[in-house]
């Protein structure tokens, strides 16, 4: 395993202040937006892909801060039912497709996308229950008609290009939000989808990260280090499906934490190892969206939290047993 950041808390430093400064962190690794929701500050797709000089220029810089790029991040909604913004997060992740391919990175993240709930939408669908039966019609909709023959595309566009990897974050609001539907679309396009794996997008909907890593054997491609605290409180009273604004830190049923300020130790301990167990070994890529602390405390913290979590090196022969 390798200690990775999503670099996007730094996009307002050149790549090569984010490298020095993360390199001086003890950051072994990181994910680099390259357009979509994450922005394109540190991999501008269409540049680079114009200029084969600042393609090599990029793999220079990485090998000089003794970093890797470990995945490339362009997530968006490439199935959104107006036709202009899912061409949009569309073209951009297939320019990322493209760049991963000059820099040699296999794995590039992204969300599966949530459609409407019939050709003539506006906006986005997400169905959360089976009834009124109105709401299987829906589903039935975006699964069968958009979203499997959309990702069958392009994968095989991925696979052409030697990605082999496209990790979905599982995101509620998307149709791939949980295990469950995520091996259900990694079983109708193949195995080039996988999860990048988000504890705390489960934590709140009452999933164990631990039972989920399990279950997802062999389809976890990436992995987000950022924790949730949920106010049980609150949840108490209203559930956990909140739609205030994250900022409302009191007001919310939950919010995004720096590793180990929503969750212990002990259960990232019990992550880690879940992974490790089902021989996942790749980035461990903090992502900080932590309304209460500043981005160079939120990413000090959570990295020095990591490095006494994270097993780095391989295990040796059971020599006990």
């Amino acid at each position: 395993m390798k200690l990775s950041v999503f670099t996007v808390p730094y996009s307002g430093l050149s790549l090569e202040e984010t490298l020095k400064k993360l390199s001086a962190m003890g950051v072994q690794a990181v994910e680099l937006g390259a357009g979509g929701y994450p922005g394109n500050a540190h991999l501008n797709a269409k540049a680079l892909l114009a200029d084969d000089e600042k393609v090599q220029a990029v793999k220079a810089l990485v090998k000089k801060y003794n970093i890797e790029i470990a995945a490339i991040s362009c997530h968006g909604n490439p199935v959104h039912p107006d036709a202009t913004i899912a061409k949009d997060f569309h073209d951009q992740f297939i320019d990322a497709v493209l760049l991963a391919e000059k820099l040699e990175v296999q794995t590039v993240i992204t969300f599966s996308g949530c459609p409407g709930d019939s050709e003539g939408s506006k906006y986005p669908n997400w169905v959360t229950c089976p009834w009124p039966d109105d709401f299987g019609t829906i589903l039935d909709y975006q699964w069968n008609e958009v979203l499997i023959p959309y990702w069958k595309d392009t994968v095989d566009f991925a696979k052409q290009h030697n990605v082999n990897k496209i990790a979905l974050e599982m995101h509620p609001g998307f149709c791939v939000y949980n295990p469950e539907t995520l091996l259900r679309l990694r079983e109708a396009v193949g195995d080039v989808i996988g999860a990048n794996f988000d504890p705390s997008h489960l934590f709140w909907q009452g999933i164990n990260p631990v039972s989920a890593i399990k279950a997802l054997k062999g389809a976890i491609y990436h992995f987000h280090a950022k924790d949730t605290k949920i106010d049980e409180r609150n949840v108490g009273i209203n559930g956990v499906l909140d739609n205030k604004n994250y900022g409302d830190v009191l007001g919310r049923s939950w919010v995004f934490r720096t590793v180990g300020y929503g969750h212990d130790q002990e259960i990232w301990n019990d992550m880690i190892s879940m992974l490790k167990a089902v021989k996942y070994d790749g980035p461990i890529s903090i992502e900080h969206e932590d309304a209460l602390m500043s981005i160079d405390e939120g990413l000090s913290k959570a990295i020095e939290f990591l490095k006494e979590v994270i097993i780095f090196e391989t295990p040796t022969s059971m020599w006990w047993a």
